[in-house]
């Protein structure tokens, strides 16, 4: 759809800082509002993914000056793989060969009457984001209202469109419908498939005043073997109750509330995108990015070091499944010879394993020892130990003469120059031997090999600031590997890993130098021009979460307000992003977790240091006078506990209780201190 594509490239990017944003915030903060019948900027497109366990539906929508809006819906079924290439059996395996469909409002729209007379839809009032995508068009002459809402299905390979009709006129309105039943058979790599499209509810009513009815548009994938029966409008009633429920469930975990509404209510939809892209596969459950692109398969960044740590504070089951299976995968699949660990698991682990060191044992080992800790499972931790320890012990064999990690690139996988050793796999590492050290503490391992660690972990630092540490661009801070000249968005990692002694020049680099109107730059004065267009969200995420550790807690306060604002309410909405130009800022699922984590381990400074203990250090901006983190379920607390953080000139007093409101500890501290915090057993 050429109109759709050039209405979502024409409003890419930040509107200047000032402007009115195009989205509003609900009165819930739970979700925003367009309202479209009073903007005067359009036209304006957009899109949006939703996922469920074996679909995931990206539906673009795009209002044309006279408010008319047409929606196409991209439905993507991960397990069901096309047959593209009859020669070569294999094809389709090597390949994100995953089937497609795309609807647009021609080919599945019911022609509607209400008596002898044809009605369509009328100009668009507001269209809403709150964990589905809901359009409400004006009533025309006769009172009747339309609005029209989608989701997936939670555990089916289907997605739905509810179409509710409203009189909100004076007289009796009598509709009926022409649906419109489409289907297609397609063949599989293991057999045939229908792709089915049809209208399911009464096609003929009568509404009286007030009165208002529903039908739904079911668009689904049946296994010709299985012989499916088609989803019924009890089944599709069902499958929205069901997705209801599961927006309803994540957000009553892990409530963000800061004087902030912009930070609270994109926390609250991103802990919704970072959760349901989770898809059942021959592998188990498993956690993918999304994005149109990647699914039924997972990564040693985006999983591993993203978004699995996250998934203990949520507490939402599904996702530490997910993230258990993963890291029992992996553990099967370490190397017996030695060499690096894949860093995929692409189509089902069918897909061959790229030989690329990216630095993934490092992601992993980060990204597990944190996980272990904050899951709090004594049991959990012992039988993954094996998979931690080889992961720094691979780190440890790949260090050079003068001490960090060499990798043949980062999770960037060759798009830009890292050199055969960058500052990423070595931050990352750093980090990891932190958490492992604590969790070695915690498991009662040999005391000999907790020094050990430590001594490797101190050797680690030094060596960092030894040969990452110069002179960039006039700034004290780091190159990214030996000869590179320029501000690299990765400089953001020692930040978070905790490594001082660079941070005014860092955040300088990264909020001034790299910053751009889509947050920081990969790299902005590389001899590529295109390189210098780049930008990744994820670099954006750690910079801003590395600030608040360090202490930067303006600048990160500014910037981040910025960022929100424009990814909750601006022109591409309501998530983080993966890139652009590459993906054309896809909605991949792993960057809302680290949305998240700006939060929990930035301006609430959490760290796990045991199975029921951590380190905190609330950062909390200049303004506030409190601040809360409720119903988090890391470190064993199953029925959620509290963080409470209050400020009276430079003391802040933290208050934890557990979920009955009982107080667990209390304790005052100045801005910059630190404390540990022992929950019960």
């Amino acid at each position: 759809m050429r109109y759709l594509v050039f209405l979502i490239l024409s409003s890419m990017f930040f509107p200047p800082i000032g402007q009115e944003t195009r989205w509003q915030i609900n009165e819930s903060e739970s979700g925003i509002v367009w309202d479209v019948a009073n903007d005067t900027r359009l036209p304006h497109g957009d899109n949006i993914e939703m996922s469920g366990r074996g679909v995931s539906a990206i539906i673009h929508y795009a209002v044309d000056t006279n408010r008319m809006v047409k929606v196409k819906r991209e439905l993507i079924f991960p397990q069901m793989r096309p047959y593209i290439k009859d020669a070569d059996p294999a094809w389709w395996a090597t390949y994100r060969n995953y089937l497609r469909q795309d609807y647009e409002d021609e080919e599945v729209l019911p022609r509607m009457y209400v008596g002898s007379k044809e009605v369509s839809l009328g100009p668009v009032e507001k269209i809403v984001i709150d964990g589905t995508l809901s359009i409400f068009h004006e009533p025309d002459s006769d009172g009747l209202q339309i609005s029209r809402t989608y989701y997936p299905a939670q555990n089916m390979h289907a997605a739905f469109e509810r179409i509710e009709f409203s009189n909100v006129g004076e007289k009796v309105i009598r509709l009926k419908l022409d649906g419109r039943y489409l289907a297609e058979s397609r063949r599989g790599e293991e057999g045939r498939w229908t792709i089915n499209s049809q209208y399911v509810g009464k096609i003929e009513k009568s509404l009286v005043p007030g009165e208002r009815d529903t039908v739904f548009l079911v668009q689904e994938v049946v296994d010709a073997k299985d012989r499916t029966i088609l989803i019924n409008s009890t089944g599709a009633r069902l499958s929205h109750k069901l997705r209801k429920q599961q927006i309803s469930d994540l957000q009553e975990n892990l409530i963000l509330e800061t004087p902030n509404p912009t930070y609270n209510t994109m926390f609250s939809l991103a802990k919704i995108r970072g959760a349901e892209s989770i898809f059942d596969s021959k592998l188990g459950l498993v956690h993918s990015p999304g994005g149109g692109r990647y699914y039924i398969g997972f990564w040693a960044n985006d999983q591993a070091e993203y978004i699995n740590p996250f998934f203990p504070y949520l507490g939402y089951q599904l996702g530490n499944d997910a993230a258990l299976n993963m890291w029992r995968i992996y553990r099967k699949a370490i190397p017996e010879d030695g060499s690096n660990i894949r860093y995929s698991f692409e189509m089902e682990g069918d897909s061959p394993a790229n030989p690329l060191d990216r630095g993934d044992a490092a992601m992993i080992a980060y990204g597990l020892s944190h996980y272990l800790l904050a899951l709090g499972d004594q049991a959990i931790a012992e039988e993954l130990w094996p998979l931690l320890n080889w992961c720094l012990d691979y780190n440890h064999r790949m260090l050079t003469e003068d001490g960090v990690v060499a990798s043949q690139s980062d999770e960037m996988e060759g798009r830009i120059e890292t050199g055969d050793a960058n500052l990423s796999t070595s931050s990352l590492y750093y980090g990891a031997l932190e958490t492992s050290i604590s969790l070695a503490r915690e498991l009662g391992k040999d005391k000999k090999m907790i020094k050990t660690w430590s001594r490797q972990r101190e050797a680690l630092s030094e060596a960092i600031e030894n040969f990452f540490g110069r002179e960039v661009e006039g700034l004290e801070t780091y190159r990214y590997y030996d000869g590179h000249e320029a501000l690299r968005h990765w400089i953001a990692l020692p930040l978070v890993v905790g490594l001082r002694g660079r941070e005014e020049g860092t955040l300088t680099g990264l909020f001034d130098r790299l910053w751009t109107e889509n947050g920081v730059a990969v790299e902005k004065n590389h001899p590529n021009p295109a390189v210098s267009k780049i930008f990744w969200d994820r670099g954006t995420l750690y910079a801003l979460r590395g600030a608040f550790i360090a202490g930067g807690v303006q600048r990160a306060h500014e910037r981040l307000l910025q960022y929100s604002q424009e990814r909750l309410l601006g022109e591409r909405v309501p998530y983080a992003v993966e890139a652009y130009p590459e993906g054309n800022m896809a909605h991949l699922s792993a960057e809302s977790g680290l949305y998240c984590r700006v939060f929990t381990e930035g301006l609430f400074g959490i760290l796990p240091t045991g199975f029921r203990s951590f380190r905190l250090q609330p950062r909390m901006p200049e303004g506030w006078d409190k601040m809360a983190l409720r119903n988090i379920h890391a470190l064993g607390q199953d029925d959620g506990f509290d963080i409470e953080v209050s400020r009276k000139g430079q003391n802040m007093t933290v208050v934890i209780k557990d979920s009955n409101g009982e107080v667990l500890s209390t304790g005052d501290m100045y801005t910059d201190d630190t404390m540990t915090v022992r929950l019960p057993e």
